[in-house]
C-alpha cells in the first residue's frame, strides 16, 4: 500500500454524533503515545456531547478527501468568553499534510465568532511540535492561565493564551 498524496484537500466538518468515536480515537492516539490517559481525558473524550457542546463549546474535525476524518479539536467553554482549545490532535497516519495548523486556524477563527475574551491551552513540554505551532499562530506563554488552569490535568506544565482583540 502506497501512502496517500499529503496535498489532497481538507475540509473542516463539525461535530455529529456519528463522529465522537472519531473524536475518542484520534485523541487517545496521542495522548496514550507520550503520556497516560487521565480520568479527565476519558471523562471528556467518552461524553464530547455532554462534556464540550452542551456546555456551549465546539468541535471540529479535520477531513482528508482520501482517507476520511484525520484531526480534531475543542473549544470548551469554561466561563462565559473564557475557552479553552482542547484535545486537539492528528492522526499519525495524517501527519505531514498541515491539518493541524489548517484545524487551528478554523479552532481561532470560531473562538472569535463564539466572542471569546480569553482563549488558553494546556500542554506538556514533550509536544514541543505543538507548542511551535501555537506560538506561530500568536499564543503565548501565560503564567495567570498556568496559575488559574494547570491544575485541570498532572501532565499539564505549559500554559498558553491567545491574545483577543
Amino acid at each position: 500500500m502506497t501512502d496517500a498524496p499529503k496535498s489532497m484537500p481538507l475540509e473542516i466538518v463539525t461535530f455529529t454524533q456519528e463522529l465522537a468515536p472519531d473524536f475518542y480515537r484520534i485523541n487517545a492516539e496521542w495522548i496514550e503515545s507520550m503520556f497516560v490517559m487521565e480520568d479527565s481525558d476519558r471523562k471528556v473524550l467518552e461524553n464530547p456531547q455532554s462534556e464540550i457542546i452542551d456546555r456551549g463549546g465546539v468541535i471540529l474535525f479535520v477531513k482528508a478527501m482520501d482517507i476520511g476524518i484525520i484531526g480534531a479539536c475543542a473549544l470548551r467553554k469554561e466561563a462565559e468568553g473564557v475557552f479553552e482549545l482542547t484535545k486537539m490532535g492528528v492522526s499519525s497516519n495524517a501527519q505531514g499534510r498541515r491539518a493541524g495548523e489548517f484545524l487551528l486556524t478554523h479552532m481561532i477563527e470560531c473562538a472569535v465568532l463564539m466572542r471569546a475574551k480569553t482563549l488558553y491551552l494546556l500542554t506538556n513540554w514533550d509536544c514541543t511540535t505543538a507548542i511551535h505551532l501555537y506560538e506561530k499562530h500568536g499564543f503565548v506563554h501565560d503564567a495567570a492561565i498556568m496559575q488559574r488552569f494547570g491544575g485541570s490535568y498532572d501532565r499539564c506544565n505549559v500554559a498558553m493564551s491567545f491574545p483577543m482583540v
